[in-house]
């Protein structure tokens, strides 16, 4: 059987492209359009220079990791409706029409909940009213503030996953880097800003501390890091909800596990002083946290040592690298900074420390270190996404009566097309010159 004749992937996406500016143009969606065009001009550009080529052949296979897991979803919302099984044998043409319009639909409100609807905020901003420019801008400050501690808890895995440490215990390190910063936020009374960094500092120590134990089980012992810091992920989510129902954290004479709100000196202050947003500096914060963390592993030596280790941990300790102590090393800064995030979230958003501090951003943390090549920058933008997936789902499921449930199985799909860069590859007929993310190997750890 003859091979299906090999389409170019510039035809295709260039027809992408006009389909998607003619759309934006007929829905008056020029600031969309606008977004395009920079973005058009930005791959073009970068395709003149040889280090452009070579990022934009990197971008590939998360972008298009992204674009198919969007479209399974919609084929998955067509086939998941039982009108379509009722009019589809009586109108075909009709039904299959209506169903592209419910995904064109459903997807669009997704994208409005996430980044605000273009055209009332541009005209919020030429009201100059500052309430009907919070309302309009809320959808992406609510984006970003779901971005803040992802970005966190991913740099953390990150790093562990290039250090050749499979990290499952982010969300138990920043549930224990939470109740660190909430205590420290409630009794130990600082002025303004020493209080919310010494707050700060101790979310980084109590997940560092947490990072720690699965480290020096796994050096010491050869404990296998996937086990212990899943059971220890247990562990502290008990250990917060113990201390949520003790005078340590819960207001005098309360009765559910919900601790005192931090003291005003210790929170993080709005990013930006407008009614109904809330994003914080905590945003500022995580970024300067990649900055760092891109520093540490690629201008550092110590960075080397961890991205040896994680290579291969054999020849690293035959170089004289220490592979027990950089496995110990690499926990505690991954812990520290999935701890980070979790004092973001008690200084920056709740101002207090309930059972519901996390809706499961450990875990998600996992999926954005895949999906951005374990590279800091990567991590950033999957946090971007993830963030408005959060943030935009409910917003579709309100509009359309699209279940949210789509939004798991659409991330889900994502990091399935990125784990098989074959497959994408072949579907596309394009050459995918990146590889499967690279995860830790089990090793034994070299003494």
């Amino acid at each position: 059987m003859s091979r299906l004749p090999k389409i170019p992937a510039s035809a295709v996406w260039g027809l992408i492209a006009v389909l998607a500016a003619v759309h934006f143009a007929q829905q008056e969606a020029y600031l969309a359009l606008g977004v395009e065009f920079v973005l058009a001009l930005a791959v073009f550009g970068l395709g003149r220079t040889e280090s452009g080529r070579h990022f934009v052949s990197r971008l590939k296979l998360p972008v298009l990791a992204i674009v198919s897991a969007f479209l399974v979803g919609g084929i998955v919302l067509i086939f998941s409706d039982l009108e379509f099984y009722e009019k589809f044998p009586l109108d075909p043409l009709g039904t299959l029409v209506e169903s592209l319009l419910r995904i064109e639909k459903a997807y669009g409100a997704l994208v409005v909940g996430a980044l605000g609807d273009p055209g009332k905020i541009v005209a919020a901003f030429g009201t100059g009213d500052a309430n009907k420019i919070g309302i309009a801008l809320r959808p992406i400050s609510e984006t970003l503030l779901a971005t803040t501690p992802l970005i966190l808890a991913g740099l953390g895995v990150a790093v562990a996953f290039r250090s050749g440490v499979f990290n499952i215990g982010a969300e138990g390190q920043l549930k224990i880097g939470a109740v660190f910063a909430v205590w420290v936020g409630i009794w130990i009374p600082l002025p303004f800003p020493f209080h919310m960094i010494a707050a700060l500092i101790a979310g980084i120590v109590g997940g560092a501390l947490w990072g720690f134990i699965p480290g020096i089980l796994k050096a010491k012992t050869g404990a296998h890091e996937v086990i212990t810091t899943i059971m220890l992920n247990a562990i502290a989510q008990q250990i917060m909800l113990a201390l949520l129902l003790t005078p340590i954290l819960q207001p005098e004479g309360g009765t559910t596990p919900i601790s005192r709100t931090v003291l005003d000196s210790a929170q993080i202050p709005i990013l930006l002083d407008l009614p109904k947003l809330r994003v914080h500096f905590g945003l500022i914060i995580a970024l300067l946290a990649a900055a760092w963390t891109s520093w540490l592993l690629f201008r550092t030596t110590k960075g080397f040592e961890f991205r040896a280790a994680g290579l291969n941990p054999r020849a690293a300790g035959y170089a004289g690298m220490r592979a027990g102590r950089t496995i110990v090393l690499a926990m505690m800064v991954s812990g520290g900074l999935a701890g980070l995030a979790g004092a973001g979230e008690v200084l920056g958003t709740s101002h207090y420390l309930s059972p519901t501090i996390s809706p499961g951003y450990g875990w998600d943390a996992i999926s954005l270190a895949l999906l951005g090549g374990s590279r800091p920058g990567g991590v950033v933008a999957a946090a971007l996404l993830y963030g408005a997936l959060r943030a935009g789902g409910p917003g579709m499921a309100l509009a359309t009566g699209v279940p949210i449930d789509l939004l798991a199985f659409i991330s889900a799909l994502v990091i399935m097309f990125v784990a098989a860069p074959r497959l994408v590859r072949e579907i596309y007929r394009v050459k995918i010159t990146a590889s499967a993310p690279q995860t830790p190997q089990v090793t034994e750890t070299p003494t």
